[in-house]
């Protein structure tokens, strides 16, 4: 739930940068010499690889389970996004790229929203592997083509790994040139990755798999360059294509009637839509009275004061919106206020904990959520992986090590893991705010007669928090009232879009606190290091925070050696302990469900899948309830 808006519009903006190379975690990048599979190797060839366990769909499955085979095909889904943008290209940290730009590329692998850890063949036809999965290989489908009609092969996979190893994002060329040795095309169809000795393979046939697939032709003759900003789409092999945009206004993606995959059992019942539209808006009041006009058509709201008050149109008494209110089995995203540990103030852990004291979820969810959410507290909250209560003896095995080495105090071993701290019903808990305000004072910044707190040395402890939604006031501005009440000089800053871009990103990183998300995966290996690892925090696009802890960098190396389902639970627990006891972000809160709106045009399955709404893919518009709209005036 954003900020009531701000998380979500943040975690947005990395999902249409990244999502066909986060899909599966991470983008695999490197090269080296490679070498044949021994004789005595085992191989195993496969219409998908799980990560631990077996596949739920079979070799000749014949649809996805939670999909509606012959749901029909055509009319618009239509939604919002904030703010603007200039670019289609989704892999530079340049500029803001539109929402959707990476929907026309596919991947060699995809995974389902109904199972954790499974990769299916979608470019490929079946991939071989041996069992110690030191390397893969893709047997690309003959028939797969990109939407101009030229094949799409091995060279061109190739091309891409190449592109994105050479100039992709800093911290993905950082950490996968470690894992992987290097891509071979044996031939027209069939494409070789091969693994870094040493390195734990696990999840690296799903990695590389996750990799996006562009035209090689394509990219050259139109001078594309993946690190600047372009306004020449990709061309991809989806099932949707580029059709029109108005720069920072609305981008508009169509259905490729000759697209090649269409019949694939992966695909049947899925991209139902004729055309993808997106219109923006400057900010989320505008966006809600253009829904009410119609203007766009479905929305997934993450604001509990929208979602309790301003549902009550006229459209909605009527019938002609529906709002809907979905099952979600998906964990939280992680949403909390995420520190800069980049500034030497907030490198005390005493200064973060006394200003998390300050946030009082409890009243907020009372005063201004309506009672609608529930407190985060794990950065895996809502799963099985979520550390609970002390150590188990397992987890203590894990963690003694770091213990012995001196890298975590004893207490790990004993104590429960760490919880948000709780309050009263008042906005400024008067039992914090004295714990908080001697935390101060041990870390040596003492109120003053004006009541503001300085150091030994004369400074002003301040505190702003960078925010780029105006709507989200009403929640950060009773926060930083308390923490003006602490002794801190703390202030909301509000800045556009594009600055908010500009101060949260790799050279800048020029903000004290926002609101973001502690970052996890399900089945968790390599994309850990992007998202928590002290090697690229500096230049991530993920680790915000700029995390550094050895005891992480090292607890993250077991994540990614785990050889079993419950070796890897027991490793991410106890990274979930440590980084909770890190006090790198102050959690905040999540609700597993779904809250959409949307014009009575569109239908959806009878069962939602766990992991995902899956609105743009499964669902699918009714045309004769679309006409009855258009009889009764509510549409043109």
């Amino acid at each position: 739930m954003r900020k009531d808006k701000g998380a979500m519009a943040r975690a947005k903006v990395a999902e249409r940068r990244f999502a066909p190379i986060l899909a599966t975690g991470a983008l695999i990048l490197g090269l080296a010499a490679l070498a044949l599979p021994a004789r005595s190797e085992t191989v195993i060839t496969a219409h998908g690889i799980s990560t631990f366990g077996d596949l739920q769909l079979s070799a000749d499955f014949a649809h996805l389970p939670y999909v509606k085979p012959d749901a029909p095909k055509g009319g618009e889904l239509s939604q919002w996004a904030q703010g603007t943008f200039d670019s289609l290209n989704p892999f530079s940290i340049k500029g803001i790229a539109a929402v959707g730009s990476s929907t026309m590329l596919e991947t060699i692998l995809t995974g389902t929203l109904d199972e954790i850890g499974a990769s299916y063949c979608l470019l490929c036809s079946t991939m071989e592997f041996p069992e110690d999965r030191s390397w893969v290989i893709f047997n690309l489908r003959p028939e797969a083509s990109f939407s101009d009609g030229t094949p799409l092969t091995a060279d061109d996979v190739l091309f891409s790994y190449e592109t994105f190893r050479d100039k992709g994002l800093t911290d993905f060329r950082t950490i996968f040139s470690q894992q992987v040795a290097g891509a071979e095309v044996l031939d027209a169809h069939r494409i070789k990755f091969t693994f870094v000795p040493g390195e734990p393979t696990r999840d690296l046939p799903e990695l590389v798999g996750g990799l996006p697939i562009f035209s090689k032709a394509h990219y050259l003759a139109n001078g594309l360059n993946m690190e600047e900003i372009s306004t020449t789409p990709y061309l991809g092999s989806g099932p949707y294509v580029f059709d029109k945009m108005d720069i920072g206004r609305s981008v508009t993606y169509r259905r490729n009637p000759d697209y090649w995959g269409a019949t694939l059992p992966m695909n049947v019942g899925q991209n139902n839509f004729e055309t993808l539209r997106y219109e923006y808006f400057a900010d989320g009041n505008s966006a809600f009275e253009a829904f009410k006009a119609g203007v766009y058509r479905f929305r997934t709201e993450t604001s509990s004061k929208s979602w309790a008050e301003q549902y009550d149109f006229p459209a909605i008494a009527a019938g002609h919106v529906k709002k809907d209110t979905l099952p979600s089995g998906a964990k939280a995203s992680g949403q909390g206020y995420i520190f800069n540990l980049r500034r030497p103030m907030l490198q005390d852990p005493k200064v973060r904990q006394a200003i998390g004291l300050m946030f009082n979820f409890e009243w907020s969810n009372k005063t201004l959520f309506y009672g609608l959410y529930d407190r985060i507290n794990s950065v895996w909250e809502n799963s099985w992986l979520a550390a609970e209560g002390t150590p188990s003896p397992e987890e203590v095995r894990v963690l003694q090590p770091l213990v012995d080495q001196g890298l975590l105090t004893a207490t790990i071993l004993t104590d429960p893991a760490v919880m948000a701290p709780t309050s009263g019903e008042r906005q400024l808990d008067r039992k914090n705010l004295k714990a908080a305000s001697a935390l101060l004072d041990e870390a040596g910044w003492m109120a003053g007669d004006d009541g503001i707190r300085r150091n030994d040395k004369g400074e002003t402890l301040t505190l702003s928090i960078l925010n780029d939604n105006p709507q989200f006031d009403r929640v950060i501005t009773p926060f930083v009232e308390n923490l003006i009440a602490l002794g801190i000089d703390a202030k909301l800053e509000n800045v556009d879009t594009a600055q908010y871009e500009l101060r949260t990103r790799d050279p800048a990183y020029d903000f004290d606190l926002i609101v973001g998300s502690a970052r996890s995966s399900y089945f968790s290996g390599s994309e850990l290091k992007q998202f928590y690892g002290s090697e690229t925090a500096d230049v991530s696009a993920f680790n915000v925070a700029g995390l550094k802890s050895k005891a992480v960098d090292q607890l993250i190396e077991v994540v990614m050696a785990a050889k079993t389902k419950d070796e890897l639970t027991v490793a991410t627990k106890a990274l979930d302990r440590v980084l909770r006891a890190e006090g790198f972000w102050i959690p905040q809160w999540y609700k597993a469900e779904h809250w959409v709106a949307y014009y009575d045009m569109y239908s959806h399955p009878d069962t939602i899948p766990d992991y995902g709404l899956g609105h743009e893919s499964l669902w699918w518009y009714d045309a004769a309830k679309a006409d009855a709209l258009k009889a009764a005036g509510v549409l043109q």
